[in-house]
C-alpha cells in the first residue's frame, strides 16, 4: 500500500553553506551544513526523530512537541525541527524521558481524536497511526467530552475533497502549506485550545472561500482531516507510475496513485522540478475527463457531415481515411491536402504528424495550434537572441529582485510557477504589472504590484519603446554588458530610434494610457531593482504586433543587462503542456524539427536520408492559408490530431466555413469536439493517462509522460499515425515512443543528447542537450548569446487596424480563468465546472451605467466578424472602455466576434484586441440558436450510430 506521506525525509533542509559542523548524534558522528535542523541531521544519520508538524515541503513549526531531543549541557527539551545543528553538539533522540514525554503528548492527540483507526479511510496513511505506534501509546485514560470538536460536521463542499474537523490535530500543516507554497491565505486556525480548529475563510465551506484547490492542504495533512475523496470511495492505492500533466506548460511532476489500471489520486512529485511537490486544481484533481463516458473509443467514419455516423473497424477507418487523402490528391493535386498537430499530444507523436505530411502527403501544408498562440514568441526570440525559447528555469524567479509580468496572468494560466513568483514577492522582490485588466497578482495577500500599468489593448510595443525610451535617455544602459555582447551597429541604430521624442512616455501617453511618471518610474525600476527578469503570455504575442512586441522585450532585457544568469530572462509562459514542444518538433510550415528552414538543402538533406523520400523545399500553408484555400477549392482534406480549431480559432463562421468545403476532415482525439462534428472520418485519441512518451513545457524542460493505463481505443495516438502511414503507403516502423525520440534526437542537433534513460536518471533535460552541453541547458546565453552577438531590432509602434468607432466603441480582450483549460474539453468533464460553469463578460460599471446594463444581465456583445451573448458581470477590474470574456465554452462563441486580424510576421490571430458594442438582449444570438440546432444534430447523429463495420475476410 502506498503512502503520499514521507516518513524520512523532513526537517529544515540543509542550507547553502561553506562551514560545516560536526556533532554527535545517538553516540554517531554526523557532518552538516552550518544552519541545517537536528532532526535533518539526524535523517542524514539515519535516524527518524517522530514527528507531526513538520514535513520538508514547510518551514520548520515547532508545535507538535514529538520531536523533542536532549542534548548535553542544555536545560529542558527542545523541538529538534528548529534547534540549528551546532558543533560539538551531543544528541540524544531516544530516552526514557523522551519516551514518556512523547507518549503523553500523543495521548492528548488521541483523546480529542476518533478511535476509529480499524474503520479510517486514511487507514494505513496515516501519520498519527503512524506516531501512535512509535510512542507506543496503547490506551488513553481522559477524555474531554462536550468540551472538544468531535462533533463538529464534515465539510463535504468542495467536489474533490472532504473536511472533517474531528480528526483535526491542530498541526497547522494544512495552515502553513496555503501560505508557505500555494500563497492564498485562504486558512487560519480559529478558536483556542480544544476549541481551535482549521477555518476556511471565515469560518466558511471550502467552496464559499478564497480555497483554489490546489491540494497542498490535502497533501500536508498528516491525518484523514483533509482527504481526497477518490480515496475515500476507492481506498488505499497500491502502485504509481511518475509521469506529467496535460494541462499548462508550467510541466508539473506527478505520481499517478493507482489500483490496478484504476486512477485512485495524482500526488504532485516532490522531486519533479517544474512544480517541487506542488499543483493546482487541474493538475491535482481535474484528471476524470480520462475516463468520462463522452469519450468517443470506436472508430467511425460517413460520407457527409449530415450522415449518422458507422462505427468500423480501426482498418475499415484508416484504410478509408487513406484512400480518401489519395483521391483527393489525385484529383485536385498534391497541395490539396495537410495536417496539423497538436499541443496537448507528446513529441514524439507531433513528430510523428509532422512527418506523415512531410513524408506520406508529400508537401509541407502542416501547423499547430502553438502558431495562434505563441509563434511570435518564436520568431520573436529568434532574430534577437538566436533561439526560439525561454531563457531560464522556473526555480530562477527564487533570484529575481524585479519581476515584470506582461499580458500575462500566471494565478490563472500558470498557478504553480505563480504561487512560487508570490512566494518570492513576499521576500521582497518588486512587482511591475502590464496588463489592461487588474489581474489578482496586482494586489494579493502581501502582494503589491510597485506599479500596474494598465495600458489599452493594443499598445503593448508603444509601452516596451517608451520604458526603452526612459533606460536611453536616462543612461540606465547596461553599457559594459551590452559592448561586450551585443551587436553595436544593431545597438547604436535602436538607441538613436528609442531616444526619439516620439517615442517618449509623454507622448506615448495618449495611446497608451498610461501616465508617464508611472510609466518612467516602472522602467528606472526595471534597470536599477538588481536582477530583473520579465514573464509574459499571449497578451503579448496575440497581437497585430505581437513579434515586435517579443523583439521589444528581447531589447530591453538586453538593454539593461537582464539575460545569461539566474534570476533574470525573457520568459514565455506557455498555454499547454507541449506548446514548447509542438514547435520544437517541426510543426510549422516551413520548419523542420530544431527551428530549422526547408528551404535549407542540407538540413533537408538529413531528413530525406532518414526518412527515404525527397521533401519539398517550398513552404507549405498556415492555418489560415489552409482555411483560405478551402474557401476557394484548392484545399480539401485536413488531418488534424488532438486539436479544435473550431473553438479555438478566431471567426468561427469562417473556419466552420472553409471544413465545410473539404471533402476528407479526419480528426484524432478523446472527444466528438466542435471540429469533430465537421469531420468524416473519426479516430479515437488517447489521454496523457493512456501513453508514453515526452512534453516539453515552457523552460524547455523535457519530461517523461508514462502510460498508466491501457488506450481506451486500443492505440496510443502515434500509433494510430503510423498505422495512417502505412496505409497511405509509407512506412513507418517504430515499436515503441522511445524509438522515435532516438531518431529526433538523430536529427535535431539541440536534442542530439536526450534519451530516455538519461531523463530517466535525471528526472528531466533541458534543451539543449548535445555533446556541448550533455546535462541540459537550464539557463540560457550564458556569456554570450546563442546567435553569437545579441541583435537589437527597431520596433516602431504601429496601431491596429481594429480601432473603435461610434459603432464599435469598446475593446475586448480574451484571457482563462483558475479553473477552466483552454477550450473546455477536458476541463468542462469534471467537476471544475463547479466554479464557472459558463463563460461571462467582465465590463466596468461606467460602461454598464451607460447601456442599461445591470450585474447579471444577458447582453449582445457585436463586432465586424460576428455577434454572441454572454452574461455580463460588473468588475473594478476593467478600465472604463475595455470588456474581457474567457472562451472555455463553446456555446459562448468568444471566437465568433474575434477577427482574422494577426500578427504581421507569423499570422498569430490578434485574439486580445477587438472593437465591440455591447447592449442588453433578450435573447441567444442567432450564431448561438444555429449553434444550438447544429449541435442537437449533430448529437443526434451520433447516438444513431450504427454497429461496427468490419473487414470481410
Amino acid at each position: 500500500m502506498l503512502n503520499h506521506h514521507d516518513p524520512i525525509d523532513y526537517g529544515t533542509p540543509a542550507r547553502e553553506s561553506e562551514t560545516l559542523v560536526t556533532l554527535e548524534i545517538d553516540g554517531e558522528q554526523v557532518t552538516v551544513p552550518q544552519g541545517t535542523s537536528l532532526m535533518r541531521a539526524a535523517a542524514e544519520a539515519g535516524v527518524n526523530v517522530p514527528k507531526l508538524c513538520a514535513t520538508d515541503s514547510l518551514e520548520p513549526f515547532g508545535s507538535c512537541r514529538l520531536c523533542l531531543v536532549e542534548i548535553d549541557g542544555r536545560k529542558g527539551y527542545p523541538a529538534s525541527c528548529t534547534t540549528p545543528a551546532e558543533a560539538g553538539m551531543k544528541v540524544r533522540t531516544q530516552s526514557p524521558r523522551l519516551q514518556e514525554l512523547r507518549k503523553g503528548v500523543m495521548e492528548l492527540y488521541i483523546s480529542d481524536h476518533p478511535l476509529d483507526c480499524l474503520t479510517c479511510s486514511a487507514n494505513g496513511d496515516c501519520e498519527l497511526q503512524d506516531m501512535a505506534g512509535v510512542t507506543g501509546l496503547r490506551n488513553v485514560r481522559y477524555g474531554f467530552d462536550g468540551a472538544n470538536h468531535l462533533r463538529d460536521q464534515k465539510d463535504e463542499s468542495n467536489p474533490y475533497f472532504s473536511y472533517d474537523p474531528s480528526k483535526c490535530i491542530v498541526c497547522n500543516r494544512c495552515v502553513r502549506a496555503c501560505e508557505e507554497t500555494q500563497g492564498t491565505f485562504a486558512l487560519t486556525i480559529s478558536g483556542r485550545g480544544f476549541e481551535s480548529r482549521v477555518s476556511a475563510g471565515q469560518d466558511e465551506p471550502f467552496m464559499q472561500s478564497e480555497c483554489v484547490s490546489c491540494g497542498a492542504c490535502v497533501q500536508a495533512c498528516p491525518t484523514a482531516t483533509l482527504q481526497e475523496k477518490s480515496v475515500i470511495w476507492l481506498g488505499q492505492p497500491e502502485h504509481s507510475v511518475i509521469t506529467t500533466c496535460a494541462y499548462c506548460g508550467v510541466g508539473c511532476s506527478f505520481k499517478a496513485e493507482m489500483k490496478g489500471n484504476e486512477v485512485v489520486r495524482m500526488v504532485p512529485w516532490k522531486d519533479g522540478a517544474a512544480n517541487e511537490g506542488h499543483s493546482c486544481v487541474k493538475g491535482r484533481f481535474a484528471w476524470g475527463y480520462a475516463t468520462h463516458p463522452d469519450r468517443i473509443t470506436k472508430p467511425m467514419i460517413r460520407e457527409k457531415i449530415t450522415d449518422p455516423w458507422q462505427e468500423v473497424s480501426w482498418e475499415v477507418a484508416l484504410t478509408h481515411a487513406a484512400g480518401e487523402f489519395k483521391r483527393l490528391q489525385e484529383k485536385y493535386g498534391r497541395d490539396s491536402i495537410g495536417g496539423i498537430t497538436s499541443s496537448r499530444c507528446t513529441n514524439e507523436e507531433t513528430y510523428l504528424v509532422q512527418k506523415l505530411v512531410r513524408a506520406a502527403f508529400g508537401n509541407n501544408n502542416v501547423d499547430t495550434c502553438a502558431r495562434v498562440c505563441h509563434s511570435p514568441t518564436g520568431y520573436g526570440l529568434g532574430q534577437t537572441l538566436g533561439t526560439s525559447a525561454g531563457t531560464q528555469t522556473f526555480k530562477s524567479v527564487e533570484k529575481a529582485d524585479v519581476i515584470m509580468v506582461i499580458g500575462a496572468n500566471p494565478t490563472d494560466g500558470h498557478p504553480v510557477f505563480a504561487s512560487r513568483m508570490k512566494k518570492r514577492l513576499r521576500e521582497g522582490a518588486k512587482l511591475i504589472v502590464v496588463d489592461p485588466r487588474r489581474i489578482d497578482i496586482v494586489k494579493s495577500p502581501h502582494i503589491e504590484a510597485s506599479h500596474h500599468l494598465a495600458l489599452r489593448p493594443g499598445t503593448n510595443v508603444a509601452v516596451i519603446s517608451a520604458m526603452a525610451h526612459v533606460i536611453v535617455t536616462e543612461g540606465l544602459v547596461a553599457e559594459q554588458y551590452v559592448a561586450e555582447r551585443c551587436d553595436t551597429k544593431s545597438f547604436n541604430e535602436w538607441r538613436e530610434f528609442v531616444a526619439r521624442p516620439e517615442n517618449s512616455p509623454e507622448a506615448m501617453e495618449a495611446a497608451t494610457g498610461v501616465p508617464a511618471a508611472e510609466l518612467r518610474a516602472a522602467a528606472r525600476l526595471y534597470a536599477t531593482g538588481g536582477n530583473a527578469a520579465i514573464y509574459y503570455g499571449l497578451g503579448v504575442t496575440e497581437h497585430s504586433q505581437g513579434s515586435t512586441m517579443v523583439m521589444g522585450i528581447a531589447n530591453l532585457a538586453m538593454a539593461t543587462g537582464n539575460i545569461g544568469r539566474e534570476g533574470v530572462g525573457v520568459n514565455p509562459l506557455r498555454g499547454q503542456n507541449n506548446v514548447q514542444g509542438s514547435c520544437d518538433m517541426g510543426s510549422f510550415p516551413h520548419e523542420l524539427p530544431g527551428y530549422r528552414h526547408i528551404s535549407d538543402s542540407t538540413v533537408r538533406g538529413s531528413f530525406e536520408e532518414a526518412w527515404g523520400v525527397t521533401l519539398n523545399p517550398e513552404p507549405g500553408l498556415r492555418i489560415p492559408n489552409m482555411f483560405d484555400a478551402a474557401l476557394t477549392g484548392s484545399f480539401k482534406g485536413l488531418y488534424c490530431e488532438g486539436e479544435d480549431i473550431v473553438q479555438s480559432d478566431p471567426n468561427t463562421q469562417h473556419v466552420a466555413a472553409a471544413l465545410m468545403a473539404m471533402e476528407c476532415v479526419v480528426v484524432q482525439d478523446i472527444f466528438l469536439n466542435e471540429t469533430a462534428k465537421y469531420a468524416h472520418v473519426f479516430l479515437p485519441g488517447s489521454s496523457f493517462l493512456e501513453k508514453d512518451g515526452t512534453f516539453t513545457n515552457a523552460e524547455r524542460r523535457i519530461s517523461r509522460v508514462r502510460k498508466v493505463m491501457p488506450p481506451l481505443g486500443g492505440y496510443a495516438d502515434w500509433e494510430v499515425t503510423v498505422k495512417l502511414s502505412q496505409a497511405l503507403g509509407y512506412p513507418m516502423n517504430y515499436g515503441s515512443p522511445e524509438e522515435i525520440m532516438q531518431e529526433i534526437a538523430a536529427l535535431t542537433p539541440t536534442f542530439s543528447g536526450v534519451t530516455y534513460k538519461k531523463i530517466d536518471e535525471k528526472g528531466s533535460l533541458q534543451w539543449p542537450c548535445n555533446d556541448a552541453a550533455p546535462d541540459g541547458t537550464p539557463t540560457m546565453h550564458i556569456g554570450h548569446f546563442v546567435r553569437g552577438k545579441g541583435r537589437f531590432i527597431i520596433t516602431k509602434y504601429v496601431p491596429t487596424d481594429e480601432k473603435v468607432t461610434r459603432k464599435y466603441p469598446l475593446l475586448l480582450t480574451t484571457g482563462r480563468i483558475l479553473s477552466q483549460y483552454n477550450v473546455g474539453a477536458q476541463t468542462r468533464r469534471t467537476p471544475n465546472s463547479q466554479w464557472h460553469s459558463e463563460d461571462k463578460l467582465e465590463i466596468h460599471g461606467h460602461d454598464a451605467e451607460e447601456r442599461g446594463i445591470k450585474d447579471g444581465d444577458w447582453v449582445g456583445v457585436q463586432s465586424r466578424a460576428g455577434e454572441t451573448v454572454l452574461r455580463a458581470v460588473i468588475s473594478e477590474r476593467m478600465q472604463p472602455g475595455v470588456v474581457y470574456t474567457t472562451f472555455h465554452f463553446p456555446e459562448s462563441g468568444a471566437n465568433v466576434i474575434t477577427t482574422e486580424n494577426s500578427d504581421w510576421a507569423t499570422n498569430c490571430p490578434e485574439y486580445k484586441v477587438t472593437a465591440v458594442q455591447v447592449m442588453p438582449v433578450m435573447q441567444p444570438s442567432a450564431w448561438q440558436q444555429e449553434y444550438s440546432r447544429f449541435n442537437q444534430v449533430q448529437q443526434e447523429l451520433l447516438r444513431a450510430r450504427t454497429e461496427p463495420i468490419v473487414p470481410a475476410k
